[in-house]
């Protein structure tokens, strides 16, 4: 079990108090570089269920999401929306998704949302 970064867990501890979803960061994680924007996890949880609740087929799991988590202490996670895991010259999806990372097995990381264009 590797120790995680103690920047990157105060990074994720302002995203949470101050309930922002500006900060931008990519993080390299388990040899996938995805990059996007931090979110709250209860803002995180928030979308994510109101997505599945939207979803005929998926309704039944978004009341896991809705769920306040009850963790105390630092944040053991980073919680993106609108990000893309990188892939050559796009961005996987185009329109960016939901994602929750150990921040535990984040193995590099940098501030700033990378993105391609072909210009």
């Amino acid at each position: 079990m590797s120790k995680p970064d103690s920047l990157l867990v105060d990074v994720a501890a302002l995203v949470e108090s101050g309930q922002s979803n500006l900060m931008s960061l990519t993080v390299v994680t388990g040899g996938a570089v995805i990059t996007g924007r931090l979110a709250p996890e209860a803002v995180w949880r928030q979308r994510v269920s109101e997505v599945l609740t939207d979803s005929e087929s998926l309704r039944a799991f978004s009341g896991a999401f809705s769920a306040s988590p009850a963790r105390q202490g630092p944040p053991t996670h980073l919680h993106f929306h609108v990000a893309r895991i990188l892939q050559g010259t796009v961005g996987i999806p185009e329109t960016g998704g939901m994602y929750r990372v150990s921040i535990e097995d984040v193995s590099a990381w940098t501030v700033g949302d990378f993105s391609y264009s072909d210009h």
